[in-house]
Parts: C-alpha cells; sequence; structure tokens
C-alpha cells in the first residue's frame, strides 16, 4: 500500500475513534443504565472478526449467518451467495490464504476494518494464471450492517502491488514514467 493510501485509511479510522468517543458520559454506567448501542456495536465487530476467522477457516456455511440478503458486492454479486463466490475464487487460487485482522472499529450501524492477507498464487486467480508466487496484500474495508447482519460493504485494497507480485504488471509501474538519465559530461 503506498504511503498516501495508508495516510488516508488511518484518518478516515482516526474520524471513526473520535466520532465514538465525542460524547464522553459525565458520570459511570451501571447494568441498568448501560448503552445498547455498544452492544450492538460490540456485536457488530465480532461479527466482522467471525467472517475473516470464516475466511481463514474455509468454512463458508458461517457466511449465511453473518451476511444478509441485500448484500450487493462491487461486482454486483448479491447476498451470502455472492459474497462466498467471491472468498472461494480467492482460495482456490490462494489456498493457503491468511487473513489478520490489523483495525476494528465501530460506530453506529458500521464496522471499520484494516487488515492484511498472504497466501500462495497456487491455482488461476481470474484472467492470471498461478504464479507459485507468495503474495501480501492489504485492504480496508466499512461494513453496515441491518437486521443484525453485513447489508452492504465499501472496501479498498492494494490492487495494483497484488498485479505487481503477481508479475501481472511491471514492479512499480504505479511510480509513473521516469525522468530521462542526465547525459554524461566529458
Amino acid at each position: 500500500m503506498r504511503t498516501t493510501e495508508r495516510t488516508i485509511i488511518n484518518l478516515a479510522l482516526a474520524a471513526i475513534v473520535a466520532a465514538g468517543c465525542a460524547h464522553p458520559s459525565p458520570r459511570s454506567t451501571t447494568m441498568s443504565d448501560a448503552d445498547p448501542t455498544r452492544a450492538t456495536r460490540d456485536d457488530n465487530k465480532q461479527k466482522v472478526q467471525a467472517l475473516f476467522e470464516t475466511f481463514n477457516q474455509g468454512d463458508l456455511g458461517r457466511i449465511d449467518a453473518l451476511v444478509g440478503p441485500n448484500y450487493v458486492g462491487a461486482q454486483g454479486d448479491r447476498g451470502p451467495a455472492g459474497f462466498r463466490a467471491v472468498v472461494v475464487g480467492l482460495r482456490a487460487a490462494f489456498p493457503d490464504l491468511h487473513y489478520t485482522v490489523d483495525d476494528l472499529l465501530a460506530e453506529g450501524d458500521a464496522v471499520a476494518v484494516r487488515w492484511h492477507w498472504t497466501g500462495t498464487h497456487r491455482a488461476p486467480f481470474r484472467a492470471f494464471p498461478a504464479t507459485g508466487k507468495a503474495v501480501s496484500n492489504s485492504g480496508s474495508g466499512i461494513f453496515r450492517f441491518k437486521d443484525g447482519k453485513i447489508d452492504a460493504a465499501a472496501l479498498e485494497t492494494d490492487r495494483l502491488g497484488f498485479l505487481e507480485q503477481i508479475g501481472a504488471v511491471p514492479a512499480n509501474v504505479g511510480r509513473g514514467p521516469q525522468p530521462p538519465a542526465a547525459a554524461a559530461t566529458p
């Protein structure tokens, strides 16, 4: 991930944290006046963590309990089945896929997450033949919940870095054209 992208993600995560801390309680809470939205936020965070554990374990049947029927993925995939299809393709290409959740924050009906994953490119992934290369990739997203399930997501990953690692594009292509070398003077 490029420094600029990482800075933007960190600023977004900091804003979510700040929003969650913007209204401190003037007194300590007891069980009788506990914040019910905190329980919902904690529950939603646990569900996002469980989603990533599902990716690692390959127990994709659990996706039905985590993803709602109205979910629409970036490629138009719908509901738990559409979500599962994306994960199946990724796990087929990277059978040793392992996600690590780096940050997990919640506010309202949203959970922000930053992650990285590692895996070995052992089978074709979309139009790219297997390379046998070890790959690591990072990403972040905001999952929105409705009726206790993931209803929407805005996800960003380092696609360019991924394509560079599997050799689909030249390394450092994102840096743009380099200036011409200075001519040697006699």
